[in-house]
């Protein structure tokens, strides 16, 4: 069975990555309003 917890192990891995990267853009996207709160940010 250790290679359940080893899939389920790489699984939660993988979305704890994917959260990180959301969160970073989410975080730069912010300090770019907050330096130009006139100014749209477009991607």
């Amino acid at each position: 069975m250790w290679y359940f917890v080893w899939i389920l192990g790489l699984g939660v891995a993988c979305m704890f990555a994917i959260l990180n990267a959301l969160w970073y853009e989410r975080q730069h996207q912010r300090k770019q309003e907050i330096c130009n709160p006139n100014n749209e940010v477009r991607n």
